[in-house]
């Protein structure tokens, strides 16, 4: 895979060809500036992955996690659940936030049957975690559907000129196999001939905005601009956005929506400026077993060195280069809860529905036991 593509062929993660049967990623690490692979043939390297963001994004997250589980039992000397739940609580300590962690890994125990042998439960295993994966596209594809038309309604008031969205962190295919979810509707719209401009956040510390949003768009040739993080409430202010598309990495039931650490502050300025703020994102976000986000959701609190150091392309290599006094200390909190109420509604591959309770359950009661049977929160 010489070079990456638009949300088509085999997305951000797949089964390597051939018979290794380990599975491969992506390595976000190094984009925009190098495209690398990273090859998982281990539990530890899934973990690994997770951990230091070589992937990230919630659906991946749990995708991976998916086929973490799968390599977990194809190196363990035996075939019992005793590795499998000792894989589970591994990957799951990796990263807190994202919902879709857990839930991955608690679908692959229930498949899991020790009445089965090694070699069938590994097919067992390995169908799954690929159809996990596929499950994710096609509800990235959804959220592009349900998500278009609110695009639609804005180019057909304001045409012709193009439909401004901001963005706040990745929420693209890099992040969700394909297709993205905050990011699918902008492509449908894209391809559909709909004149977009997307304001990309830089997303500090890590820059996701900049690196990863900024370098999709790119390739699938939608005009986009990058600006600081600061600079989102300005423009709203002079009527430079049209609409706010954000993804989540836990959704509560009540509708409070956990994303990267500024999404509140992005609501608060869409809110205060009558700005449509909706946050796109598939069921497996959902926290089905949790209702008050501010106080319940895990938030979880990285490196400093995050914030104290940032990184570079200096057209030969990636270097990394402090930026904060010697002495000077630093937190860097990883995500924020933005409340139900500063929402203007969730995108989901079943349709669009209010950030509430009722809200969720109109769209997803029907699947709300499977969903808890499946061990989210």
């Amino acid at each position: 895979m010489s070079e990456f593509t638009c949300s088509d062929i085999n997305g951000s993660i797949w089964v390597t060809p051939g018979n290794r049967q380990g599975i491969e990623v992506i390595d976000q690490r190094f984009l925009p500036f190098k495209q690398q692979i990273y090859s998982m043939m281990t539990l530890e390297d899934t973990f690994f992955a997770i951990k230091e963001m070589v992937i990230r994004g919630a659906p991946l997250i749990g995708v991976t996690a998916a086929f973490g589980m799968y390599l977990a039992l194809k190196n363990c000397r035996y075939n019992d659940v005793e590795c499998m739940n000792h894989a589970a609580e591994y990957l799951n300590a990796s990263r807190p936030t994202a919902v879709n962690l857990r839930w991955a890994t608690q679908r692959m125990l229930k498949v899991f049957d020790e009445n089965k042998s090694r070699e069938e439960n590994l097919e067992r295993l390995l169908r799954e975690a690929v159809l996990i994966r596929e499950e994710e596209i096609h509800s990235c594809r959804k959220i592009g559907e349900h998500g278009l038309p609110l695009i639609e309604a804005i180019w057909n008031q304001k045409q012709p000129e193009p439909v401004q969205i901001l963005t706040h962190c990745n929420a693209g295919w890099l992040a969700c196999v394909k297709y993205g979810t905050a990011t699918a509707p902008i492509y449908q719209a894209h391809e559909k001939g709909i004149p977009v401009h997307v304001w990309v956040d830089e997303t500090r510390p890590r820059n996701q905005g900049a690196r990863l949003t900024a370098y999709e768009l790119g390739l699938a040739g939608i005009p986009h601009t990058v600006i600081p993080d600061n600079a989102g409430g300005h423009l709203m202010q002079h009527g430079m956005v049209d609409l706010v598309l954000v993804g989540s990495d836990r959704t509560t039931l009540n509708g409070d929506v956990a994303n990267k650490i500024g999404t509140y502050l992005k609501a608060l300025a869409a809110r205060d400026s009558n700005v449509p703020f909706y946050a796109a994102l598939p069921s497996t976000s959902i926290d089905f077993n949790m209702e008050d986000g501010i106080r319940n959701i895990p938030v979880e609190e990285r490196s400093p060195d995050e914030v104290m150091y940032m990184e570079g392309w200096t057209g030969k290599e990636i270097l990394s280069v402090r930026i904060l006094p010697e002495n000077s200390p630093a937190r860097n909190f990883g995500f924020d809860v933005t409340p139900s109420h500063l929402v203007t509604g969730l995108i989901t591959e079943k349709g669009i529905c209010p950030a509430t309770k009722e809200g969720i359950l109109g769209l997803f009661e029907n699947s709300l036991p499977l969903a808890s049977a499946n061990g989210k929160g």
